[in-house]
């Protein structure tokens, strides 16, 4: 007789078109692939990337509005309780409903930190909020049977928030490079900025929010563009773009830089563009900047905490500028420009964080919890 595959379920907020949600989606997609049984739960079913989710990935909509904290945990258990799957991957659930929701269901809890949680708490969520939440971390996190950290710097962060000895939280960088990537980074691209001897055209890709910083590089476009013709186009939406436009016709950009919102395949930029720079004040991550690499992109990214200097091995595979520093960012453009890293190179590098090679040691962390319960069960009497 077979034994039946275990339940693996991903949780999230939702499936908006956030470098987190994706990472996520890949994963479960990846796991899918290998013959698990996996749910994508979603307190609420929306968002940009739920057309990408594939048949093998059921989504199970909690349906949990207003108080969000409140009727999402209720709603986790009661799926918890009925549905009793061997492990629950939470991700972007700071206060960690998860383990609140678990009660006496036999789930393992791995909380997966994708971002850099002490600058969330610090600089987007005001003072009070930030430590309420900073506290509740440190009792929180503990509790859960695994932390998997989305890098050596997050997983650093981590461990001085809740006092885990770093042995004990996983580094797993995220599974964001697909074939997928290769493929619509080769689709044809119809935009006048990227014609044949056209002017050279500089990338960025992000909710149009603080943390992503898009004045700082709107700044430094400027100083490129006073030094040489250029274009600047910034995918991404956010509560951000009504500032961000007022900014770039302060600086009389208009003509030179586009905000085109949220662009379903960002590939095709990113492959046609001369190089992408990433402005973030910080990420746990920084998909995006793997993805650029991907399509041989050359990348000129902020040497913030943490993810973006691990991706580029300390400046080795793209340049590293300062936080919020217009100046030393232009001039990395610049030079990139003039003198752009080796596209193979690049693209070898990607390979590190390609789909399957992540989800290799998801697995073994699966199969690792699995024989865990397995343990527990057989010693009970």
């Amino acid at each position: 007789m077979l034994t039946p595959t275990p339940l693996i379920s991903v949780f999230l907020p939702a499936l908006e078109g956030g470098g987190a949600e994706r990472a996520m989606l890949y994963l479960a997609i990846g796991l899918a692939k290998r013959g698990w049984n996996i749910d994508l739960v979603l307190a609420e079913a929306k968002g940009a990337y739920l057309n990408q989710v594939p048949p093998e990935v059921r989504i199970v909509d909690l349906q949990a509005k207003f108080p969000v904290l409140i009727t999402k945990t209720l709603a986790l258990r009661r799926y918890l309780q009925t549905e009793q799957p061997a492990i629950l991957f939470s991700a972007l659930d700071i206060l960690s409903a998860a383990w609140w929701a678990r009660g006496n269901a036999p789930t393992r809890i791995v909380m997966c930190v994708q971002t850099y949680l002490s600058a969330q708490f610090k600089n987007h969520q005001g003072m009070t909020l930030g430590k309420v939440r900073s506290r509740m971390v440190r009792w929180l996190y503990p509790k859960s049977d695994a932390i998997v950290a989305a890098s050596q710097g997050t997983a650093q962060d981590v461990a001085e928030l809740t006092q885990i000895p770093i042995e004990q939280i996983q580094v797993i960088y995220n599974p964001v490079v697909t074939p997928d990537i290769f493929q619509k980074s080769q689709e044809p691209l119809d935009h006048p900025w990227f014609q044949p001897r056209e002017l050279p055209v500089i990338l960025g890709i992000g909710r149009l929010v603080s943390q992503k910083d898009f004045f700082t590089l709107i700044e430094a476009f400027a100083k490129v563009r006073a030094i040489r013709p250029a274009r600047l186009i910034i995918l991404g939406e956010g509560d951000q773009r009504s500032q961000l436009e007022a900014r770039i016709q302060q600086l009389g950009l208009e003509q030179d830089v586009a905000l085109p919102g949220f662009i379903e395949n960002p590939y095709a930029y990113l492959a046609n563009a001369s190089l992408f720079v990433l402005s973030s004040e910080f990420e746990g991550f920084g998909n995006v900047v793997a993805e650029a690499l991907a399509c041989g992109t050359p990348v000129v990214a902020t040497d913030c905490p943490s993810g973006p200097a691990e991706i580029l091995a300390g400046g080795k595979y793209g340049k590293l500028v300062r936080i919020a520093d217009p100046a030393d960012m232009a001039t990395a453009i610049l030079d990139t420009i003039e003198a752009p890293i080796n596209f193979t190179f690049l693209k070898q590098r990607s390979l590190d964080f390609e789909r399957d090679h992540i989800v290799d040691q998801y697995q073994t962390l699966v199969e690792t919890l699995l024989q865990t319960c397995s343990d527990a069960d057989s010693s009970r009497p």
